[in-house]
């Protein structure tokens, strides 16, 4: 199963909306708080290849965006692929 972090606030619906998907595929994340601590963000911006909004999502390590991202990755069909759907048990 593939390690799967996600940067956020808590006052961000996009963050809200990009925890339900995962949520909703039955996904494990890390989530890792930004508000208020300017270290945390510079490391998720760092990461995220200069990108500082939230949420930024990684997959095993690799940046895939925001939740814009995240949900044309499963309109797609490769969410299922890169989060190893195959692998996951019914």
């Amino acid at each position: 199963m593939p390690q799967i972090v996600i940067y956020t606030t808590s006052t961000c619906p996009y963050c809200r909306a990009a925890k339900q998907l995962l949520e909703l595929k039955r996904i494990a994340y890390q989530e890792i708080p930004v508000d208020g601590d300017p270290q945390k963000r510079a490391e998720m911006s760092r990461l995220a290849e200069g990108r500082s909004t939230v949420p930024q999502i990684f997959i095993d390590g690799q940046p895939i965006g925001g939740c814009d991202d995240l949900y044309a990755l499963e309109s797609a069909g490769e969410l299922d692929r890169l989060l190893g759907a195959g692998e996951r048990a019914s």
